[in-house]
């Protein structure tokens, strides 16, 4: 089975064809391919080609699926003898990708 190690967003995402993944907000619209060209490490079968730092003619192609945010993460601090309490909201947006091809 085919698979390959990508960078994107800062952070690293093992993939395989037709699997999908949820990776930091990309500028693209839902339905546009994306090309990741900064693969670092690529399996075919049993060979297993590791990038210095990347995997030279290596791509990975995908379609974007949506664009949406994360659940609401709640932040609350709180300062027992100054009376001090902040209660805030987080959505984080993202990018749900498909991967549809390791070239």
């Amino acid at each position: 089975m085919d698979s390959a190690v990508i960078r994107t967003g800062g952070k690293q995402y093992v993939v395989t064809p037709g699997q999908k993944i949820k990776v930091e907000k990309l500028d693209k619209k839902e339905g546009e391919e994306i090309t990741f060209d900064e693969v670092l490490a690529l399996q075919k079968g049993d060979s297993i080609e590791i990038g210095e730092p990347l995997v030279k003619g290596a791509k990975v192609l995908g379609k974007v699926l949506r664009q949406a945010r994360r659940k609401k993460v709640i932040v609350f601090k709180y300062r027992r003898e100054n009376r001090y309490k902040l209660k805030k909201g987080h959505k984080q947006p993202f990018s749900e990708i498909e991967i549809t091809e390791i070239k």
